[in-house]
C-alpha cells in the first residue's frame, strides 16, 4: 500500500476560548486535520495543534518524502521525516505537522490490519478510561454553576485552568478553588492548571510553592504548569517541595526535549500533546521513558475528536495512562464523528475497538467547520 496524497484542512467557526492573553476568536484556526491517502483507497486521519497555513507549508516540505512511500510503516516513516528535516529546526511547525501524519499512518495500519491502534502499539491494558472535564476558570459563583452542571452529567474528574487564576490576587485564587471543590464534591478528582505557558504569565517559584500548599488543603490531584515552560530548575525544586504532584510539558516537542525533565525529576506527571509532540510514535516513546523513571504520563488534550481518539488508543496501550483530557463544550470534539462520545455509568469513556483510531468522521458535520472535500476527497 503506497501513499498517494497528503491533505490538510483547518477547523474554523467554533474555536473555543483558550484563556490566552491574546484570546481566540471562533474563526481562528488552531486545530488542523491531516489525511494520508493511499493507492488502495484507504484514508488515515490525524490532528495537528497549529494553524492551517503552517501545516500546509510544512506538508509542502514533507510531501516529497512521503509520496510513494509504504503507508504501513508509521514509526520508521516518521523517524525518517524527523531526521531528514532536522536542519529546519527541530520542534516547530515541521514537527507539529509530522504529528498529524504519524497518527494518520497508524490509523491506516489499523484499518489495513483490522486492529485498533492500541493493540498495534503493543496491546490493550484497558478498554475504558476516565476522562476529566477540562474547562476555563471563572469567577467563583459562575464556575460553581458550570461544574455542578457537569457533575450532573456524570463527570467524576475535573480540571479548571487559566482564567483569573494567578492573575489577580491569591485570595481570589483560593475562592475559585474552594468553589470548585464545593461543586464537585469531596470524592471527585480536581486538578488545577495555572497556565504558565501563557505569554503574559508572571508568577514564579515562591508563588507556585505557596499556591501548591493552598491547593493541598483542597485535595487537588495535581498542579499543572505553575511556572513558565522553560524554568526547568524551578520546576525541579518545586516538585521536591510541593505537597501536591506537579505536571507540565504540553509545549515540549520530540522525545529529546522531554529527557532532561524526566531524568532530572522536574515533573510528577508529564503531559505531551500527541498533536504536536511528533505524533503517536513519539508519545509512546516518551511514555515508556517516563514509566521507567516513575513519572506518570497523562496526555495534554486541548483537542479535536481525532486527537481525543488518538489519546484513547494510547491510553489503552500504556500501563500508567488512566486519564485523558476532554475539553467540554467544543464542537470540534463533540460534533465531528458519526458516533457521539458517551460516558458510562461510572463516568468512564469506552475506548473504540474498531480498526485504526476506531472512529468515523461525519462528512456533513465536518463540512460545517472545514473544506471536507479538500481533506477527504469528493464523496462518491
Amino acid at each position: 500500500m503506497r501513499i498517494t496524497a497528503i491533505t490538510a484542512a483547518g477547523l474554523r467557526g467554533a474555536t473555543p476560548e483558550g484563556g490566552w492573553q491574546e484570546e481566540l476568536r471562533q474563526d481562528d484556526v488552531v486545530h488542523t486535520l491531516v489525511a494520508v491517502h493511499t493507492d488502495e483507497g484507504l484514508v488515515g486521519v490525524g490532528s495537528v495543534f497549529t494553524t492551517e497555513d503552517l501545516v500546509r507549508g510544512a506538508l509542502d516540505v514533507l510531501r516529497p518524502l512521503l509520496l510513494g512511500a509504504n503507508a504501513l510503516e508509521p514509526e520508521r516513516t516518521s523517524e525518517r521525516l524527523h531526521r531528514t528535516t532536522f536542519w529546519m529546526g527541530r520542534g516547530g511547525s515541521i514537527t507539529h505537522a509530522i504529528s498529524g501524519v504519524d497518527t494518520a499512518l497508524w490509523d491506516l495500519l489499523g484499518q489495513a490490519t483490522g486492529q485498533p491502534v492500541g493493540r498495534l502499539l503493543g496491546g490493550r491494558y484497558r478498554d475504558r478510561v476516565r476522562p476529566y472535564a477540562s474547562l476555563l476558570m471563572d469567577q467563583p459563583d459562575a464556575l460553581r454553576d458550570h461544574l455542578t452542571a457537569l457533575r450532573a452529567e456524570g463527570w467524576t474528574a475535573f480540571k479548571i485552568g487559566w482564567g483569573p487564576f494567578g492573575r489577580v490576587d491569591e485570595r481570589l485564587d483560593e475562592r475559585i478553588v474552594a468553589a470548585a471543590r464545593d461543586a464537585v464534591g469531596p470524592d471527585a478528582m480536581l486538578m488545577v492548571d495555572a497556565g504558565g505557558s501563557d505569554s503574559a504569565w508572571s508568577q514564579g517559584y515562591k508563588w507556585a510553592l505557596r499556591t501548591a500548599r493552598m491547593l493541598d488543603a483542597y485535595g487537588v490531584a495535581w498542579f499543572e504548569e505553575p511556572l513558565p515552560p522553560d524554568a526547568i530548575e524551578d520546576y525541579t525544586h518545586l516538585r521536591r517541595r510541593s505537597p501536591v504532584p506537579i505536571s507540565g510539558g504540553e509545549v515540549l516537542t520530540r522525545r529529546q526535549a522531554f529527557q532532561p525533565w524526566i531524568e532530572g525529576g522536574a515533573l510528577d506527571i508529564v503531559q505531551p500533546d500527541v498533536t504536536k509532540v511528533g505524533g503517536t510514535s513519539e508519545l509512546r516513546r516518551i511514555a515508556w521513558s517516563a514509566h521507567d523513571h516513575g513519572v506518570k504520563l497523562v496526555p495534554h488534550g486541548w483537542n479535536t475528536a481525532v486527537g481525543l481518539a488518538t489519546d484513547l488508543q494510547l491510553a489503552s496501550a500504556l500501563p500508567d495512562t488512566d486519564l485523558v483530557e476532554y475539553v467540554t463544550g467544543s464542537p470540534y470534539i463533540d460534533d465531528l464523528t458519526t458516533d457521539r462520545w458517551t460516558l458510562d455509568a461510572d463516568g468512564m469513556l469506552p475506548i473504540p475497538d474498531g480498526p485504526g483510531l476506531g472512529i468515523t468522521l461525519d462528512r456533513d458535520r465536518l463540512a460545517r467547520y472545514c473544506d471536507v472535500d479538500a481533506l477527504l476527497g469528493s464523496a462518491s
